[in-house]
């Protein structure tokens, strides 16, 4: 498994014969794990700065899964999710995979499943930690931006015209020109689609709108 280098995986579960099993299963194919016997115990742990994916029980004795799945989730924790149960039903399969979980195996279940699952998780992670490290890196371009060219961006990505631009900020078109031509250059956005992708991305990563 390619992720396996650079990634880890976290199991909860707090049956110690059931963490013993999925490490030794996870180790023989190269995958780095960290096992814990609570959800407590899992979040008072340091997270490695790794891409990952959490195995998570549904039935514990002290906070069941479903339950520390929603306050990762509260907290905006976006770890991928593959909860296991001995004892599931489909009303908590429906639960979990509407809060975000990406599989949900019954015990005992397939070695291979439950490996099929992680790998997913891993990429997803890494793909997630990507669009992170990208839409940071956007947002501090967008910073740059003068309150003039934020205003032409605004409008620009809404599909108004230089023209029209021009007569609601009370400029010149040239100037409007000049202004959009400095945005494009400044988000590096190599055509309007491009910049209205961006927008979109910014407007949901900043609740009041761009501005």
């Amino acid at each position: 498994m390619t992720e396996a280098a650079d990634s880890v995986v976290y199991i909860v579960d707090d049956s110690e014969s059931v963490r013993d099993s999925l490490e030794s299963l996870l180790r023989s194919v190269g995958l780095a794990c960290r096992s814990f016997a609570s959800p407590m115990a899992f979040l008072a742990a340091e997270r490695l700065d790794l891409p990952a994916c959490l195995v998570l029980d549904v039935r514990l004795p002290e906070q069941n899964g479903l339950s520390l799945q929603q306050a990762l989730a509260a907290s905006g924790d976006r770890i991928p999710i593959i909860m296991i149960t001995g004892h599931g039903d489909i009303p908590m399969t429906v639960m979990a995979m509407k809060a975000g979980a990406i599989d949900f195996l019954s015990k005992p279940f397939r070695d291979q499943d439950l490996l099929d699952a992680i790998q997913r998780g891993i990429r997803l992670d890494r793909m997630r930690r990507a669009d992170s490290v990208r839409l940071m890196a956007f947002q501090q371009r967008y910073a740059t931006l003068t309150p003039r060219e934020r205003e032409v961006m605004t409008m620009v990505v809404g599909g108004m015209a230089n023209k029209v631009i021009a007569a609601a900020l009370g400029l010149k078109e040239i100037t409007v020109k000049v202004h959009r031509a400095q945005v494009m250059r400044k988000l590096e956005a190599g055509s309007l689609p491009e910049l209205v992708r961006m927008a979109d991305e910014l407007k949901s990563l900043m609740p009041d709108g761009l501005g």
